[in-house]
């Protein structure tokens, strides 16, 4: 079973979530001076989002790696010098489990 396309989705989906972004956004109010003369204040006033703790969880999960690379690397040094070797029974054997799933 691979899940690497929905976590790679999963991934991409919260990352348009964090970090916590902040907007700028433009109020602006108009009241009546003592003269009545009408009277524009535009004000600014900052827009923040932010995450649940489990969206802050699952974020948290998602960057770190759960690659093993001291094993990955001593697989390729290995498969590089010729002395990585599979006994042809395993391969059968995956080969004919892959059939039946």
């Amino acid at each position: 079973m691979d899940f690497g396309d929905g976590i790679g989705e999963l991934k991409q989906a919260l990352s348009t979530l964090l970090p916590a972004s902040k907007t700028q956004a433009a109020t602006r109010t108009e009241t009546t001076d003592a003269v009545g003369k009408s009277v524009i204040d535009d004000k600014t006033q900052a827009d923040a989002t932010s995450l649940s703790s489990a969206g802050a969880l699952i974020a948290k999960v998602f960057d770190s790696s759960d690659v093993r690379t001291a094993k990955v690397e001593a697989l390729q040094q290995a498969i590089a010098s010729g002395s990585y070797n599979v006994p042809s029974s395993m391969v059968a054997d995956k080969i004919i489990q892959s059939l039946t799933d």
